[in-house]
């Protein structure tokens, strides 16, 4: 999943694990986008790994405006923010942001 978000060039990548914490995820991801263009096609690349990886059920919100878009795959959950945006609602300090490396994360892509 972080390979794909890094492809399409997001930046400031967290992975926070959710494990025990959570009945939602097991796993936030969150990144930004420079631009309301590069975050709605960053999730639209994600997406189209994910489904190609055979993750089923993903659900996305907030495509068309492209300042916060949300991607549920089940076991992961992808916020890519525009930098204004992510740094006013602060997900990583309101989830405490006990961070991860991208390479304990199972999911596809």
């Amino acid at each position: 999943m972080e390979a794909s978000l890094s492809d399409d060039k997001a930046e400031d990548i967290v992975v926070i694990d959710l494990s025990g914490r959570s009945s939602f995820a097991d796993y936030m991801v969150i990144a930004s986008g420079r631009s309301t263009r590069q975050v709605a096609s960053i999730v639209e690349h994600l997406r189209e790994r994910l489904k190609a990886a055979g993750v089923q059920d993903i659900a996305v919100e907030g495509l068309t405006q492209g300042d916060w878009v949300l991607l549920d795959a089940g076991d992961a959950v992808v916020h890519v923010f525009r930098p204004e945006l992510r740094e006013f609602y602060n997900l990583e300090k309101m989830w405490g942001a006990p961070t991860v490396r991208s390479a304990e994360v199972e999911t596809p892509a």
